[in-house]
């Protein structure tokens, strides 16, 4: 099995760093042409020049824009009019009670998390059916089906991007245009490490020891017992870019560790 994304561009949104970043080197190593899109100049080249250093042939194109605003993805349209793979990643979470989060909060995540790739697939997906193939990509969470108690607002906005994916598939049917969600579970990235920094301090842990605690502590349904990986989440990313996944659309696909404890999805 070969996954070939030659002459596919390929715009990844959040992709300086995290899940992110590991999306667009995957990508990038199956041959594609990737947008590096971020809100800071000095985050997108470090980025760029991450992947550059463990793929020096790779085909990289990088925009500086705010895409949880209106005028930033006109910026990204404006550099990048066309793309046949969409990657929705932007996303924000944190760890705050219910009670906690007032209204504004709320609207804050839901503009991130939710309309950001609203807007983005609202634009990309057109061109995408005028070709007639395309692949648009949201990736939402475990902690979309399974609401955490400690972050209700960012569970929330998780189910959203299932019904949007789902219902976008459901519109583009028949147009070679697949629209799908990635279920990651709890992963290991430099900002989950930040997280629990100060609890791997206390134990003596490394981060990456912690962070396997946290998932058998607080996500205690999860099968393999650890983080996972960054690239176990790009690799099925890739996959579902890829050509080879036309038949699979309108799907919740879970790389989630099996902290989601039920037979479907």
């Amino acid at each position: 099995m070969k996954l070939d994304l030659t002459d596919k561009i390929a715009v990844v949104s959040g992709s300086t760093s995290g899940i992110g970043l590991g999306i667009a080197s995957g990508l990038a190593q199956a041959g594609a042409t990737v947008v590096i899109v971020g809100r800071h100049q000095q985050g997108v080249d470090a980025a760029v020049a991450t992947i550059i250093r463990h793929q020096p042939d790779a085909r990289l194109q990088s925009v500086v824009a705010d895409l949880t605003t209106e005028q930033g993805a006109k910026t990204l349209f404006a550099a990048i009019p066309r793309a046949d793979v969409l990657v929705n990643n932007l996303g924000i979470y944190n760890d705050v009670d219910f009670f906690a989060v007032e209204d504004d909060e709320w609207a804050r995540f839901y503009d991130v998390n939710v309309v950001s790739g609203v807007r983005l697939s609202r634009h990309y997906a057109q061109g995408m059916v005028e070709k007639g193939w395309g692949r648009v990509i949201f990736i939402s969470s475990e902690s979309g089906v399974a609401i955490p108690a400690d972050m209700i607002n960012y569970g929330v906005t998780k189910s959203a991007n299932l019904a949007v994916s789902h219902g976008l598939a459901k519109r583009l049917a028949g147009t070679g245009v697949t629209v799908n969600a990635i279920l990651p579970g709890p992963t290991y990235t430099d900002g989950l490490g930040e997280m629990l920094a100060d609890a791997a301090a206390q134990s003596g842990k490394t981060r990456r020891e912690q962070a396997d605690e946290f998932v058998k502590v607080s996500r205690p349904s999860s099968i393999i017992q650890r983080a996972a990986e960054v690239g176990e989440v790009a690799n099925l990313v890739v996959y579902i870019a890829s050509p080879l996944s036309s038949a699979t659309t309108g799907a919740a696909l879970r790389v989630d560790g099996g902290v989601v404890d039920t037979l479907a999805m």
